[in-house]
């Protein structure tokens, strides 16, 4: 049995994982039926229990304080109402103890070449859309400018809040702004955090750091019939504020912001939840199809296209799990390999950032890795170039040239250009350590989903090794995987991609 015949036989079936069957569309189905179909499937939900093992208390205490004046949930990473684990137990907390429902966001922007308008136009606007959704909601939305351990303190002593849910984030900075949080928060408030953006809770799905898709993939899998369900509903709240939210000003806020504006909006990617279910709808109807046969080719329509908004927790990946499980059946092998890519492959990652602290650094890479780079960090380069040439695309490869030129235009890459695209770096620039430095910078600059895990692996895979293995030794790459021209020339049209995305001038 082969390993696609093997990963299609794991993925347990609708009537294991306990989801309500979706009943079979007929062949052309109206524009919108998936927003329709998700309403239903939430409203039948809505009774639902809670999952405590979503969830991780982070205090000494979890008992609300009898005279408490609401129930607060910080909303880091996953920014939307519906289809959110964490939304959804702050609700039934504050439900239970007959509380208003707050949610607020800490806006900081740091002083950085990766803060850019690309960027912080697509959170905001996607953040206008939950404050849309709360207010129709009877719920609170607060936008507090700073960072969270120098206000949130104050911001939950001020309204009597008295419980406290966040979602969870892998990354170094967020996890900062948690111990910050949890050293100055009141010590009779409960901190709660749930992993709202993995199917299977990170420290559930594995304690340790996994080695590769292969060490976690059975973890994972076995974990899916209790993990990959329905949601309940997020409803109209019972319990009305005495004291509202501060009205946002959103084109006011975003025109104040310190970014960087000469890497710009994209107009392929609308930010907020509804334009992400509009794209996961178009993917389910016309690209999922294709995803087996033709993912490899950055000339065919047949990936996702959902990064960005995963990325910003304007989706959830579970949704897009069931949906695409329940809607896509008459798409066949492609469906197997794409949960393999949603679900082990992007929860892989979150299992490497948060079990390795050096997930962007050669020293984060293993052993072999390690030495194998180290004793081929001299040979000679056929080509050298600097950052800034990188940046502008001015390379000898066309190919290479056209990739870098899309990420910068449209704040995306082919997936499978990203790996062939960081691996030229290394092979182009004096060191493994700046070759990895450039590639994150240029990564989480322009793309549109970057500043993620899944970037932090991408680059880390490519250039380092990481969830690889060793292979056939080499001038300059040593044991790391190799890519050339030449094997993309072997797997799609190269030279129509070329005269798409490489302009003249370059």
């Amino acid at each position: 049995i082969n390993d696609k015949q093997r990963r299609l036989s794991e993925w347990p079936s609708a009537k294991q994982r306990k989801v309500a069957p979706v009943k079979e569309e007929k062949n052309k189905r109206a524009g919108g039926w998936l927003e329709d179909l998700l309403k239903q499937n939430r409203t039948e939900n809505k009774e639902m229990k809670f999952n405590q093992k979503r969830l991780r208390l982070l205090s000494d205490t979890k008992q609300i304080q009898r005279d408490s004046e609401g129930v607060l949930y910080w909303m880091l990473r996953d920014h939307r109402v519906q289809d959110n684990w964490a939304l959804v137990h702050a609700q039934q907390l504050a439900l239970k103890e007959n509380l208003p429902l707050h949610v607020c966001v800490c806006l900081v922007v740091p002083k950085s070449e990766l803060s850019t308008l690309r960027h912080y136009s697509f959170m905001l606007k996607g953040l206008e859309e939950v404050a849309t959704e709360c207010k129709a909601l009877n719920i609170q939305f607060h936008l507090l400018h700073g960072s969270a351990g120098d206000i949130l303190p104050g911001f939950v002593s001020d309204r009597g809040l008295g419980a406290v849910v966040t979602d969870f984030t892998p990354l170094r900075e967020p996890l900062q702004w948690l111990e910050d949080v949890k050293k100055t928060l009141p010590k009779d408030i409960p901190l709660i955090q749930v992993d709202a953006h993995n199917i299977v809770p990170c420290w559930v799905a594995s304690p340790k750091l996994e080695y590769a898709a292969r060490t976690i993939r059975g973890k994972i899998t076995k974990l899916l019939p209790e993990f990959l369900t329905e949601f309940p509903l997020v409803e109209r709240h019972a319990h009305t504020a005495t004291r509202t939210a501060k009205p946002v000003d959103w084109d006011n806020t975003l025109a104040s912001l310190q970014v960087d504006r000469a890497v710009g909006e994209t107009e392929w990617a609308q930010p907020g939840t509804k334009a992400g279910m509009a794209m996961l709808e178009s993917f389910i109807d016309v690209r999922l199809k294709l995803f087996d046969t033709k993912r490899n080719d950055p000339n065919t329509a047949a990936l996702s296209q959902l990064s960005p908004w995963i990325r910003f927790g304007h989706l959830s990946a579970q949704r897009v799990a069931t949906q695409v499980q329940h809607s896509g059946k008459s798409a066949g092998h492609s469906v197997a390999s794409f949960i393999e890519e949603l679900v082990v492959r992007r929860e892989l990652t979150d299992n490497f950032c948060f079990y390795n602290k050096k997930y962007d650094s050669v020293e984060g890479a293993y052993e072999w890795a390690q030495k194998t780079l180290k004793d081929h960090a001299k040979d000679k380069r056929a080509y050298l170039y600097t950052r800034e040439q990188l940046e502008k695309a001015t390379t000898h490869d066309k190919l290479w040239n056209g990739a870098q030129y899309q990420m910068v235009t449209e704040g995306k890459m082919h997936g499978f250009l990203r790996m062939y695209w960081a691996k030229k770096i290394l092979e182009w620039t004096t060191s493994p350590e700046e070759a990895l430095s450039i590639a994150l910078y240029l990564n989480d600059r322009y793309e549109l989903d970057g500043q993620d895990p899944n970037g932090f692996v991408g680059c880390m895979w490519s250039i380092c090794g990481i969830h690889d293995q060793g292979w056939k030794e080499r001038e300059v790459f040593g044991k790391i995987r190799f890519m050339n021209y030449k094997g993309c020339l072997r797997k799609f049209d190269v030279a129509g991609f070329e005269r798409k995305y490489c302009p003249k001038n370059l």
